[in-house]
């Protein structure tokens, strides 16, 4: 795969959110990295890039991979001008970048940050659940009891990640447990986010990534895995990739929920574009539900981005690659598990990004493969 801009160096740039930063996420973000740069024909660097004053140093040259998403200024100093010298996204506000944007605050709340657009959350109401975003303790109580007056809720936690940092809530005491939990001076930097709660859930994974001039665009599923400590998290995604963006992937005429899911997930990657147009993103991934509610109701809603260096992006990287090998080839489905516990070894073909004892996960082995 030859590179859109000469691509000499790949870098891994730390962003300031602890967010995917144990052992295992360093480990496999590296082995990342090297892959990306093995498909530019570029040359991986592993440590954190230098000041782009330096001589030598031409960010023009440089591919970065943010380990979260970078606000304008970081990109600015660091010299990316567009989306080709990055794996990952560019937001105006830090916050664009979490699943905060995904719902309005609570009507009469003006506990906001800085860049806040309230017309956003209106615009993108027909694309997601039914939830509200908040940024104190009271907020956060006052959105939930009014939605808990029609079933049952979830309160997420703004950084958390893998499915972690969720509380279901069924009740005022359960909510004042959950609440009880919630970090205040969090919910005020980061937000947090309550949404209608879905049973038997199906989790769909919709994205487009650019890379070296080539584009790709994909469906998946994502899978849950029991983690070290009992808790459910994520544990992978499979994926059916085709060449191409968004409109070859809107035209592959699916299932009706999965065929909803996609183009929820493309009109709101538009919409959050419209609103904030300075967003720059070579990864675009959206976590669509597809469930049933309380009132037993089919639901789908696009629940969060990410736009950023992801648990999905090992299967998008093994497309990359199958679509370099063979010109030909049009469509391909690849996979990446997340496995807990101990595991002799990876299947045969699979990519290994880390096996091995983390000090905070425990044992846990991650890899990728083509499937098919």
């Amino acid at each position: 795969m030859a590179s859109s801009h000469l691509t000499r160096l790949v870098k891994i740039y730390p962003t300031r959110s602890g967010a995917m930063n144990n052992e295992h996420d360093r480990v496999a973000r590296a082995e990342l990295a090297r892959r990306i740069a093995r498909l530019g024909r570029a040359t991986f660097v592993d440590n954190a890039p230098a000041p782009v004053s330096e001589p030598d140093n031409d960010p023009q040259d440089t591919l970065f991979i943010p380990t979260g998403t970078i606000d304008l200024e970081m990109a600015r100093q660091l010299g990316i001008r567009n989306e080709s010298q990055i794996y990952g996204g560019v937001v105006p506000h830090g916050f664009v970048g979490s699943k905060v944007i995904t719902h309005p605050v609570f009507p009469g709340r003006n506990e906001v940050p800085e860049g806040w657009l309230p017309e956003l959350g209106a615009a993108l109401a027909p694309y997601v659940l039914t939830g509200w975003s908040a940024f104190s303790v009271d907020a956060v109580r006052e959105a939930s009891l009014d939605m808990l007056r029609n079933g049952s809720i979830r309160l997420k936690e703004v950084e958390a990640t893998a499915g972690l940092g969720q509380f279901v809530v069924t009740s005022p005491g359960e909510l004042e447990e959950a609440i009880a939990q919630l970090d205040a001076e969090a919910i005020a930097r980061n937000g947090v986010v309550i949404e209608e709660n879905l049973d038997n859930v199906i989790t769909y994974s919709v994205g487009m990534t650019c890379l070296f001039g080539e584009i790709i665009s994909y469906w998946g599923t994502q899978r849950l895995a029991t983690n070290n400590e009992g808790a459910t998290v994520y544990g992978g995604s499979t994926l059916h990739v085709v060449r191409g963006g968004f409109e070859q992937l809107a035209g592959l005429s699916l299932a009706d929920d999965l065929q909803q899911g996609i183009e929820k997930a493309i009109a709101y990657d538009a919409t959050v574009s419209k609103f904030y147009p300075d967003l720059m993103a070579s990864r675009r991934n959206y976590d669509v539900a597809a469930g049933m509610n309380s009132s037993g109701e089919t639901r789908i809603g696009v629940l969060e981005q990410s736009w950023r260096a992801g648990g999905a992006s090992g299967a998008e990287i093994a497309a990359f690659e199958a679509f370099a090998r063979d010109r030909e080839l049009s469509a391909v489905t690849c996979a990446t598990m997340e496995i807990y516990g101990h595991l002799d070894a990876a299947p045969e073909g699979s990519i290994l990004y880390y096996s091995g004892i983390d000090a905070v996960a425990g044992p846990i082995t991650k890899y990728a493969m083509e499937l098919e």
